[in-house]
C-alpha cells in the first residue's frame, strides 16, 4: 500500500553534558591507558552527566534545537517519541520532555530498543506520518548510561558516554518521502550478550554487562547485511549513498562495515573519539554534527544503522531535508 503522505526530515539538534572524562582520567580508576582504549575502540573521551543533568534535560535541549531549526514551535509538535534505555522514571521520560518543551498538544511515549532505538523510532514515527495520523513528530534518542556502569570494570566503563540527539519529521506529499527503505531485526537468543538487568533479590539493577567479542562479531556480520537489504528496498545502489552513519559503538566496527560494503571511508561518519558510545543518541548526534558543519546537504542520501542489545539491529535509508 502506498503511503498517503511522505516523510521529510527537516530539523536536528543535539546535547552533550559539560563534564568530559578522558582516557587519562579513567586510567586513574582502572587498569587501562589512553593507548589501550583508543587503539581498541577509537575513543579518546566521553561526556558524562553531572549535577541536575538527566536523560530528560538532555533530550529537551536537543529537541528544542531541532524544533527551532525546523522553523516550528513546540505547539506545532503532534507526537514526541524518546528512544532511550535509561529513562529517568520507569513510567517514562517523554512526558517530562513534553513538559520542559511546552509541547502541550503532543502525544508522547518512550521507545526502548537499546542502541537500535533511534532507527527503530524513525521507522515507527514514519508510519504515523505515512498514514496521515500526525503531521509533525519530534524523535529524540537520549541515553545516560554512565549512571548504570561499574566504573571499576574496564570492559564497559571505557565505552560509554551520555548525550541526546533529535530530528523533526514532517508530513509532505508522497513524492517527497524521505524514508526510502528500511529493514529491522531482533534475535532474543543473543539477549545475554549485552544486559542492564534487574535483580529481584537485590531489588535493584545490575550494572551494564557485555560480551564485547561476541557483540563485535555480531555487528560486523549483521550490519552490512541489513544495510544491503535496506538499500535494495530503497531502489538505489550503495554507490548512491552520500553518508554512512552507524551507531557509534566502536571505530573498528565502522571501519569493518564500510570495508565490507566497499564504501569510501570518507563517507563513514565518526565522532567516536569525542563522544564514545551514547547508545540511542549516537546516530542523531552524528547527524546534527555533520548537518551543522555543512557536510550533510539537503537531498543527500544517508544510510543509518543501529545495532546492540536485544539483540536488535536495523537500517534506514533516508533523504535529508
Amino acid at each position: 500500500m502506498s503511503p498517503r503522505f511522505g516523510v521529510r526530515l527537516i530539523g536536528c539538534g543535539s546535547a552533550l553534558p559539560s563534564q568530559v572524562v578522558t582516557n587519562a582520567d579513567l586510567a586513574q580508576r582502572v587498569d587501562t591507558s589512553d593507548e589501550w582504549i583508543s587503539s581498541r575502540t577509537g575513543i579518546k573521551q566521553r561526556h558524562i552527566i553531572s549535577g541536575e543533568e538527566s536523560t530528560a534535560s538532555l533530550a529537551a535541549q536537543a529537541g528544542r534545537q531541532a524544533i527551532e531549526r525546523a522553523n516550528l514551535t513546540p505547539l506545532d509538535i503532534d507526537l514526541i517519541v524518546v528512544a532511550t534505555s535509561t529513562t529517568d522514571d520507569l513510567f517514562g521520560t517523554a512526558s517530562r520532555v513534553q513538559r520542559e518543551l511546552g509541547a502541550q498538544g503532543a502525544v508522547c511515549f518512550d521507545l526502548s530498543a537499546a542502541c537500535s532505538g533511534f532507527v527503530f523510532g524513525l521507522v515507527t514515527c514514519a508510519q504515523f506520518i505515512h498514514t496521515g495520523v500526525y503531521r509533525h513528530i519530534l524523535l529524540i534518542g537520549a541515553d545516560t548510561l554512565s549512571r548504570w556502569l561499574d566504573w571499576h570494570d574496564r570492559r564497559t566503563c571505557i565505552l560509554f558516554g551520555d548525550g541526546a540527539g533529535a530530528v523533526v519529521l514532517r508530513a509532505d506529499s508522497p513524492a517527497k518521502d524521505g524514508l526510502l527503505g528500511f529493514d529491522l531485526h531482533s534475535d532474543g537468543t543473543g539477549n545475554h550478550l549485552l544486559n542492564l538487568s534487574y535483580d529481584p533479590q537485590a531489588k535493584s539493577f545490575h550494572p551494564v554487562t557485555m560480551n564485547g567479542q561476541e557483540v563485535y562479531r555480531f555487528a560486523v556480520t549483521a550490519v552490512p547485511e541489513v544495510i544491503t537489504k535496506a538499500v535494495h528496498r530503497s531502489g538505489i545502489t550503495l554507490e548512491q549513498l552520500d553518508w554512512l552513519i552507524l551507531h557509534q559503538a566502536n571505530q573498528r566496527i565502522i571501519d569493518a562495515v564500510s570495508q565490507r560494503l566497499h564504501i569510501d571511508p570518507a563517507k563513514a561518519v565518526s565522532n567516536m573519539h569525542r563522544c564514545a558510545n551514547t547508545s540511542a543518541a549516537s546516530i542523531p548526534i552524528a547527524i546534527d554534527e555533520w548537518v551543522s558543519k555543512g557536510a550533510i546537504q539537503p537531498g543527500q542520501i544517508l544510510a543509518l544503522s543501529g545495532f546492540g542489545a536485544g539483540l536488535s539491529w536495523g537500517a534506514a535509508i533516508v533523504r535529508w531535508g
